[in-house]
């Protein structure tokens, strides 16, 4: 019976109009000087100068290019008297029906050319939520595809080349939609979750004098972004989290030259996207730890092998990241594994790393399957990591997931109590994210925050070794804990200020002398910026004077400040990683800016980043989006880049705007 149904469903399907959401490339082909259709031409799909696929035109010169994975590729066309077409940094969205029309001129030169044209916009129809190809009788005679083993490796969702499945034995089958309403499990990205949070808005020192927060080094929403840009789509706006992608890079601040594990730098400078403005720019940076100067860890890896975990770039990824982590270690150090399905369980107990065949040996035993019992694993490895808990030194769990819990504890609530339960214990915690489709960001958040540890997304091998061997002291060791910030300022000179970012980690003012309230930890080597928008007094801006002045409140408050040429006090709280008490230090910050064309490349180029993350999130305190104004900003820093991350994020500024332009014309 089911063969038959299969049967007669395809048999109808040339007479009706059927609409299916997966990732396609489509457009037509034409001559320049004619305008006619290119008749059995070729088009070519490149990405990174290698051939993925290909198609040829039909007779009225359309093509159509099945199961592409969504990112950015070269599109070639020829065909024989006329110029072979290139175009560069195509960007394909994911479960879209992308278009692309190319023209194509006539050739004067029987030797082979090639036109390379750059990508000037984006595709077409990137409001459509339910874009899709319209199957018609006429359409499915022209389709290039030929062959039922041809047909099978169309499917949409992440099966390999060799795999074939029916539908509903994967939890990512072909997603079809009827009349524009989609009938099936929806798009990946509908099945991720991230908090909600509103921009920071400006206050007015006389109101608020004091801006405390909780300082991050985490750096998972960079990459995250990273990933829906590289697939054609921008991020959702709540994925963007301002301070992680400026903490993402490394600007080379100075070393600490005091006894405190890390120092405190800031600098007044024009801002360059709202003229009148400045940004004062405040730095910590950590102090860096030789390997014979780290403590003997004791490391419990805590990995979700639940079904969730299935994909190639998840518990895969997971354990050849590990691996790398294993690496780092010394002999002296210890690691066990536990894993959660639908219950928790010891793959391996705490053994030495010189066992590293044994370590080695548990990981690649590891399989995915079951539900997901998160809350039940995090309580199974920080007993561990107690039972073998070393005095002074690190102990730590790292938890490799995609946070979808699903058994036992799993709301957010529940686990926050969970998790600030369990820190009193020494014990800190560390969240290595993978995967997309049900990526709970959110949760992932939550545990970083409240367990004394950070959070970091791992989408390749490349961020991998970034995050467990370049950043290894830091991801792993802490120097400080509890680590805090609070600015004063002088109404004598300020008239609005707001913290761009951070909104996760704002502070009642109250918070920061209460060495009861949790705030973030640095680890070894890391280095945090927090940057601010000011308005002068004197100057004239539309983000002030919103509000009609007061007729009740005390009139004697002048709120003039003092004309002492400081514009703020800094002051940084922070713990040492086995101390209950704080320590407290300030510095004055100086009234005089430096012109944006005098700072440092650096400091030019995370101001680049903090500009870009607000295009992002669509802030409220922008004027346009300058992308090129972040070229501008970051071009000297990212041209003499060591280790790629700069350049790599100029290329995700262009793909970016690219995505932002309405239209798309190629000629």
């Amino acid at each position: 019976m089911k063969k038959i149904t299969l049967f007669l469903a395809i048999a109808i399907l040339p007479m009706t109009h059927y609409s299916y959401c997966q990732t396609a490339l489509e457009g037509k082909v034409t001559q320049a000087d004619t305008g006619e259709p290119v008749i059995f031409g070729t088009v070519a799909v490149f990405q990174d100068s290698v051939l993925v696929t290909g198609t040829d035109t039909d007779i009225d010169g359309n093509y159509f290019i099945y199961n592409l994975s969504p990112g950015v590729y070269d599109i070639e066309a020829s065909y024989v008297g006329l110029t072979t077409t290139r175009i560069t940094d195509i960007i394909v969205k994911a479960n879209k029906t992308n278009r692309l029309d190319i023209v194509m001129s006539v050739s004067n030169n029987l030797l082979e050319q090639v036109v390379v044209t750059q990508y000037c916009a984006k595709l077409i129809d990137s409001d459509n939520t339910t874009s899709g190809a319209i199957v018609t009788s006429e359409s499915i005679k022209s389709l290039p595809i030929k062959g039922i083993n041809n047909i099978v490796g169309t499917a949409a969702g992440y099966a390999t080349e060799s795999e074939i499945t029916i539908r509903g034995s994967r939890s990512d089958p072909t997603i079809y939609c009827v009349d524009g309403v989609r009938v099936r499990n929806p798009s990946y990205e509908d099945q991720e979750t991230y908090a909600t949070f509103k921009e920071n808005t400006f206050a007015n020192p006389v109101d608020e004098a004091l801006s405390t927060l909780s300082i991050d080094v985490d750096r998972a929403a960079y990459s995250n972004v990273r990933r829906f840009l590289e697939q054609g789509q921008m991020p959702p706006v709540d994925a963007v989290r301002i301070e992680e992608m400026v903490n993402y890079f490394d600007y080379k601040y100075s070393e600490p030259e005091s006894d405190h594990p890390f120092d405190t730098y800031a600098q007044l400078v024009d801002c360059p996207w709202n003229i009148g403005h400045q940004l004062l720019h405040v730095s910590l940076q950590a102090k860096r730890l030789k390997t014979d100067e780290r403590p003997n860890s004791n490391l419990v890896f805590l990995i979700d092998v639940s079904g969730s975990m299935s994909s190639a770039n998840k518990l895969p990824l997971v354990i050849s990241s590990f691996k790398l982590l294993l690496d780092q270690l010394r002999p002296t150090d210890r690691v066990a594994i536990v894993t959660y399905a639908g219950s928790a369980g010891v793959a391996l107990e705490s053994t030495p790393a010189s066992e590293k065949d044994k370590i080695i040996h548990a990981l690649n035993l590891l399989q995915s399957g079951g539900s997901t019992a998160g809350a039940e694993g995090i309580l199974t490895a920080y007993q561990i990591a107690k039972e073998n808990f070393i005095k002074g030194g690190n102990n730590r769990v790292i938890l490799a997931t995609d946070g979808d819990f699903n058994v036992g504890v799993s709301d957010n609530d529940s686990l926050e109590k969970l998790i600030e339960k369990e820190r009193k214990s020494g014990v800190f915690f560390s969240i290595l994210g993978y995967g997309m489709g049900n990526y709970k960001d959110d949760k992932m958040q939550i545990l970083a925050q409240k367990g004394n540890g950070n959070h970091a997304y791992i989408d390749n091998m490349k961020e991998a070794y970034k995050v467990l061997v370049t950043e290894f002291s830091g991801t792993v060791f802490t120097v400080a804990k509890d680590v805090k910030i609070q600015i004063e300022f002088n109404p004598a000179y300020v008239q609005a200020y707001r913290l761009i970012g951070y909104e996760s980690r704002l502070l009642a003012k109250e918070d920061f002398n209460n060495d009861m309230k949790d705030a973030g930890e640095m680890g070894a080597g890391h280095a945090v910026t927090a940057i601010y928008e000011i308005i002068p007094v004197g100057a004239n801006s539309q983000y002030v004077g919103q509000v009609d002045e007061l007729q009740y409140q005390n009139l004697k408050k002048s709120g003039q400040g003092i004309q002492n040429g400081e514009l703020a006090i800094l002051k940084t709280r922070y713990k040492l990683p086995d101390e209950d008490q704080s320590t407290k230090r300030d510095i004055k910050i100086s009234v005089k800016a430096t012109p944006i064309d005098n700072v440092n490349e650096e400091i030019k180029f995370g101001l680049g980043v903090a500009l870009f993350g607000q295009i992002l999130r669509q802030s409220d305190y922008l004027q346009g989006k300058p992308y090129d104004l972040i070229m501008t900003l970051c071009n000297d820093a990212s041209t003499r880049d060591g280790d790629g991350d700069k350049s790599e994020f100029m290329k995700l500024v262009k793909l970016a705007k690219a995505m932002d332009v309405e239209t798309m014309v190629v000629r």
